[in-house]
């Protein structure tokens, strides 16, 4: 099995359906998907349509990162990919292309080096394609680690190490600077638009921005120096990070901004 799709839910209406549909239209038909159902009361869980694809675990969970977890230990997948209720595939040619490059670079084995592959999403409230960092180094793992629905794990990572439930907002960057620096995970950019991503969700809450800010301080200081910490903060506060971030979240300036940004990246990557 090369994929484990993972969908964690909970009263999630029809937003789960159709996130279903948009996995069983792929192509590539080597996958397994998980629902791991927080005990959901809406019959969104019971309207699902059984298949040999199609694994349902309902349990109890302490919010979503644990339930992440305990989906995990489900998975038989080489790579698991976690695709929230309400986001899909980019299009219907999405796992292809991405088992088309995993193959090129590992010839089909998994290799002794754990990877994470990732690729770029599409922002559905801006409507604008964001590409995610192709080169990770100090800087981007403090700044901007690529999105979980951009993700493909190595199962062993996650088997591991599972995610941190104690961040209730950033689990899954902090989980992802702990491959990087303690599992040393080679983390591989794949020019791939994988996920239309709804946004909104519970981490970008206005109520959880602040907590956000104040876990991103607390991991950061887990795997950074002070040094290297200072000089970050100095580099986003000359590059007018606020602005920057309110130009990329304007549905007027999104995509604008997101070219440039494919343009700056792509002269890095070259």
């Amino acid at each position: 099995m090369t994929f484990s799709i993972i969908v964690v839910c909970y009263n999630a209406g029809e937003k789960l359906q159709k996130t279903i549909e948009s996995i069983r239209s792929q192509t590539e038909k080597d996958y397994e998907i998980i629902v791991e159902d927080g005990l959901s009361t809406d019959g969104s869980v019971e309207k699902l349509t059984p298949g040999e694809d199609l694994k349902v675990f309902r349990e109890k969970d302490e919010g979503i990162y644990d339930a992440m977890n305990r989906a995990v230990s489900h998975a038989s997948g080489r790579y698991l990919f976690f695709l929230n209720c309400g986001d899909y595939f980019e299009d219907d040619t999405v796992l292809a292309r991405v088992r088309h490059h995993i193959d090129i670079d590992l010839g089909g084995q998994c290799g002794r080096r754990p990877h994470i592959f990732y690729g770029n999403i599409r922002e559905r409230t801006t409507g604008a394609a964001v590409m995610s960092n192709p080169r990770i180094d100090d800087f981007a793992c403090y700044r901007n680690v690529p999105c979980h629905q951009a993700c493909f794990y190595d199962r062993r990572l996650l088997k591991k190490r599972g995610f941190r439930t104690c961040y209730q907002v950033r689990a899954d960057y902090e989980h992802f600077l702990w491959c990087y620096y303690r599992a040393h995970a080679k983390m591989r950019y794949l020019p791939v638009t994988v996920t239309s991503y709804e946004g909104g969700g519970f981490s970008e809450a206005k109520e959880n921005r602040r907590r956000s800010a104040a876990e991103h301080r607390h991991i950061v200081r887990k795997y950074m120096s002070r040094r290297q910490i200072f000089t970050y903060q100095l580099i986003m506060l000359l590059t007018l990070a606020p602005l920057r971030t309110y130009l990329a979240q304007n549905p007027v300036t999104a995509e604008g901004y997101q070219r440039l940004k494919r343009m700056l990246y792509s002269g890095e990557k070259g």
